[in-house]
C-alpha cells in the first residue's frame, strides 16, 4: 500500500498533511481487484479491508474519511456473482468485522456490499460506518450497469448523512455516477460531498472524469471518487483513477492505476455551503428551480421537462424505444429478467448453467 497526495492545489493542504481549519480529509484507496471463490475467501479479502483502514489510520493521522471502491470484497468475476453463498448479510460476520475496525482505528470509512436479497437479485450496497462502527449510511445502487451487471435496481432512493468536519455525505455507486438525477438528488437533499465508489476499468476513464466533474459543477459539490485497480488474472485492468473534485468542478487530487494507492486530500465543505448560498452567477441547483429570477420575482417555478413528468408517470419513453437492441442480459451470459412481481433470480440463474463462465 503506497501513499500520495495527488494534488494540483495548496489548497489542499499538501495533500491532507497540513489540513486547514474545517477540512475533511480523505484517503482514497485504490484497492486491488479481489479474487474470490469461497465465503472463506471473502471474510479473508475483508480481514485485508479492515487491516488496510489500521494502517492508513497509522500512517496518516489527518485521515478522517477512508473510502475503499465498489466490489472491495466481492471481486468482479461473475462466477463469485453467481453464487448466493457468497452473498452477505448487512448484520453478519463481515459487516461486524470492517466496523470493528472503524472503532479500533477511531475513523470513518465507506465500504462495497453485495447483499443477499431473498425477494430477487442481490443488492449493491455502500455503507458509511462511522468511528463508533455505527452504519450511518446505507445505500442501495440504483442503476446497476447493465447489461454488465445482474443486481437488483435500489428501491430507497438517495441517503444522506451528516459526516465529519460539516460534511453531508452521500454515495453514488459507480454508474449511478453517470447519472446526473442522482448527483442533483444528493445535492438536494443537503449532500456537499458526493462520494463515487467503482469497479470501473479504463475505456471508462473519460466519462469518469467528465462526470465527476459536472456533477461537482452542476451541483456546487465536491465529488471524492475512486475505482478498483488491477487485474485478477484476466489481464483486464480496472483503472484506479481517484479524483477529488472542488465546486466548481476543477479536479484538486488525481490518483492513476496503481493498484492499492492511497490519494489522500483535504476539502471543506462549508466551501460548498457558502457557495449554495452566496453565488449568483452558475447556482444552478438553486436556479433549476427559480428559472428567470431576475425578470421574475421568485423565478419561474413549474416543471418544463416532459422527462421528468413521464418518469413520475411510470411513462418514461424515449423516441427510438422500440429500436433499442439490448434491453436484457442474455448477451452477457445471463439468464432472461424475471417477471415483474416474481421473487425468482432468473438472470444469475442462467450463469450457473454448466457451460457458463468457468472457473480460471
Amino acid at each position: 500500500m503506497t501513499f500520495s497526495d495527488g494534488t494540483n492545489s495548496g489548497g489542499t493542504g499538501l495533500g491532507g498533511l497540513n489540513p486547514p481549519s474545517g477540512a475533511l480529509t480523505l484517503a482514497l484507496v485504490q484497492q486491488q481487484v479481489p479474487r474470490v471463490r469461497s465465503r472463506e475467501d471473502i471474510m479473508a479479502v475483508t480481514r485485508s479491508v479492515a487491516s488496510m483502514v489500521s494502517e492508513i489510520a497509522g500512517a496518516f493521522s489527518n485521515a478522517d474519511l477512508i473510502v475503499f471502491p465498489e466490489y472491495s470484497l466481492h471481486g468482479l468475476r461473475k462466477d463469485a456473482w453467481a453464487d448466493d453463498s457468497l452473498m452477505l448479510d448487512i448484520d453478519g460476520p463481515e459487516v461486524d468485522v470492517l466496523r470493528r475496525a472503524c472503532v479500533d482505528a477511531g475513523r470513518w470509512a465507506c465500504f462495497s456490499v453485495m447483499e443477499a436479497n431473498p425477494s430477487g437479485a442481490p443488492f449493491n450496497v455502500a455503507i458509511i460506518v462511522d468511528d463508533r462502527g455505527e452504519i450511518v449510511l446505507y445505500q442501495r445502487k440504483l442503476h446497476p450497469w447493465v447489461p454488465k451487471e445482474p443486481w437488483e435496481p435500489g428501491d430507497q432512493g438517495i441517503a444522506v448523512c451528516d459526516g465529519p468536519h460539516g460534511s453531508k455525505l452521500a454515495v453514488l455507486i459507480c454508474h449511478d455516477g453517470m447519472f446526473p438525477e442522482v448527483a442533483r438528488e444528493a445535492s438536494y437533499l443537503g449532500a456537499n460531498v458526493l462520494l463515487r465508489t467503482a469497479g470501473y476499468k479504463f475505456p471508462l476513464a473519460q466519462a469518469w472524469r467528465i462526470t465527476n466533474e459536472a456533477n461537482a459543477f452542476h451541483n456546487l459539490a465536491f465529488t471524492a471518487s475512486v475505482a478498483l485497480a488491477g487485474e485478477d488474472g484476466n489481464h483486464i485492468a480496472s483503472m484506479g483513477q481517484a479524483m477529488v473534485c472542488d465546486v466548481d468542478g476543477t479536479i484538486i487530487a488525481f490518483g492513476d492505476g496503481t493498484p492499492n494507492r492511497v490519494v489522500t486530500t483535504s476539502i471543506v465543505p462549508a466551501t460548498a455551503d457558502a457557495a449554495r448560498r452566496q453565488w449568483g452567477v452558475e447556482n444552478n441547483i438553486y436556479q433549476l428551480g427559480h428559472r428567470g429570477f431576475t425578470a421574475v420575482a421568485g423565478g419561474a417555478r413549474d416543471c418544463p421537462y416532459t422527462f421528468m413528468k413521464d418518469l413520475v408517470k411510470g411513462e418514461y419513453r424515449v423516441p427510438w424505444e422500440a429500436d433499442v437492441e439490448v434491453t436484457d442480459g442474455t448477451g452477457e451470459g445471463y439468464g432472461p429478467a424475471r417477471a415483474p412481481g416474481s421473487d425468482q433470480d432468473t438472470a444469475r440463474a442462467g450463469l450457473r448453467a454448466p457451460a457458463a463462465n468457468p472457473t480460471p
